[in-house]
């Protein structure tokens, strides 16, 4: 080889490499950042240019992709909209945004996830449309259209599972938005909707089954404080406090009294079974006081709270806060003070309580398929935790039950089938509506369902509206949906 050949070679091989190593780096190391540049549109259009997958509920889907004739190939559609909306949430191509479920399962959705490689490498091969994977839910549509209904107008959540699974049957939030109209490709129009939706003082874009802002949640806390009790082994459903009518708490000058403003009933004495069953405050207040936060705090995580759980929806950590004084954890005692919760915690505190004692992962998605109708993905059951010694959940499940045949919960009831349950009237100070609760399951001796109703703003009636008035008929309505009642 002569001499400038060999030059010749060296320079060329130089420049060989030095070209390989800037693609190398442009497609490898720099690919994520011009993916995301805000100008690179090509890459944006390209992401929606594959079928998105749909999301079942019942067999049928709530949540399409069908075609467009703009740049973005595919346009979502959503089934009854509102109803569905903290479900799946919306996707929009215009702002690259996505919410709920389109959000957490858009790998799959998108075609783009791990367990989509092989359908990918199939799909290009056999020359067929790329197309994403289909989620199916858990939820069941008629029960999910008996809580929509049941809540109407209200403004509130509900929260239906299976307590021996954790599998989410419903999930209804109100007010709710149609998110067709965040999916729309018209940029003006999406954005001046999403404005208006930000604007509503109702915040009708927050879930409030699993977020938003928290509430109280009342005297269906009483629940996890009368389960504390039954694990400290020091109590029985029989043990008893003075039966007064004001309660001064510990290191303080506020009073408490009962909802009625008189006694648990009469007698000198009141039980744990009978302030459950009637839903008095002292004697729940006078218990919490005894057994200290510490104790309440330990036994409230095993329900899950302080704890956030993905379904694979993010739900906000329900609080039980630490350190608080004696005259703060006197008034968790009934579920006031510093004590808050989402639905989704306390349909929890009941599966627990359902499930023999041990609370199970809440879950909302039951597999992916495939457009070929494989399925790639099967979601399983799994165990947060015990709570509660199978005995003395038995002992729950008999007072709850007490609840609802002859005590608070009383609207609750569904005939030919016992009900376990608890209401709850929470107070948000002196002069603001109080939020309204029930919890409970079904039937009390062989659980199908645990439910959780909440509903804000006093359910229209300020002060006036109970637990018992207004969220135990929505839950009963829920239950019955689910036993075909």
């Amino acid at each position: 080889m002569t001499k400038e050949l060999r030059r010749l070679s060296i320079v060329m091989l130089a420049m060989f490499l030095a070209l390989f190593a800037s693609t190398s780096i442009i497609q490898v190391a720099q690919a994520g950042n011009l993916t995301d540049a805000p100008g690179n549109t090509r890459a944006l259009y390209d992401s929606y240019e594959i079928q998105r997958g749909s999301i079942i509920a019942s067999g049928s889907p709530i949540a399409q992709s069908v075609p467009s004739d703009d740049v973005y190939s595919w346009q979502r559609q959503y089934t009854d909209a509102q109803m569905w909306a903290p479900v799946t949430g919306y996707v929009n191509p215009v702002l690259d945004s996505r919410t709920q479920i389109e959000d957490a399962e858009n790998s799959v959705l998108s075609g783009s996830g791990e367990n989509e490689f092989f359908s990918r490498i199939n799909r290009a091969i056999t020359g067929q449309a790329p197309r994403g994977a289909n989620v199916e839910l858990s939820l069941d549509a008629n029960v999910q259209r008996a809580a929509w209904d049941a809540l109407g107008g209200l403004q509130g959540a509900v929260v239906a599972m299976e307590p021996s699974t954790g599998r989410i049957l419903a999930m209804v939030s109100t007010p709710s938005f149609d998110t067709n109209a965040l999916a729309s490709h018209d940029t003006d129009a999406v954005d001046s909707t999403y404005d208006q939706l930000v604007a509503d003082p109702s915040q009708p874009m927050d879930n409030r089954a699993i977020a938003g802002n928290l509430n109280p949640p009342g005297s269906t806390f009483k629940l996890v404080v009368a389960s504390a009790a039954l694990a400290s082994g020091k109590y029985t459903p029989d043990s008893s406090f003075p039966n007064v009518a004001e309660y001064t708490l510990p290191q303080s000058s506020s009073v408490v009294r009962n909802a009625g403003g008189g006694t648990c009933g009469g007698g000198d004495t009141v039980t744990i079974a009978t302030a459950l069953r009637l839903s008095c405050n002292i004697p729940m207040a006078e218990l919490a006081v005894e057994l200290g936060d510490d104790a309440i705090k330990a036994e409230a995580e095993k329900y899950g709270f302080n704890k956030q759980f993905s379904m694979p929806l993010t739900s906000t950590a329900s609080s039980y806060p630490s350190g608080l004084d004696a005259a703060q954890t006197a008034l968790s005692g009934f579920g006031q003070g510093q004590v808050t919760a989402t639905p989704l915690q306390m349909a929890m505190v009941s599966a627990g309580i359902a499930n023999g004692g041990v609370v199970m992962n809440p879950r909302m998605v039951d597999r992916v398929i495939e457009s070929d109708l494989s399925v790639t993905d099967e979601r399983a059951d799994s165990e947060f935790g015990r709570a509660l010694d199978a005995n003395l959940a038995a002992e729950m499940v008999s007072m709850m039950t007490a609840n609802v045949q002859d005590g608070a919960a009383s609207n609750a009831r569904i005939d030919g089938v016992q009900v376990a349950g608890k209401t709850g009237t929470a107070e948000n100070g002196s002069t603001r509506p109080f939020t309204l609760w029930f919890t409970g399951f079904a039937p009390a001796d062989d659980p199908k369902v645990a439910v959780a109703v909440v509903v804000e703003n006093g359910g229209g009636q300020g002060q006036s509206g109970s637990g018992n008035d207004i969220a135990a008929p929505i839950a009963k309505k829920v239950m019955e949906a689910v036993l075909g009642k």
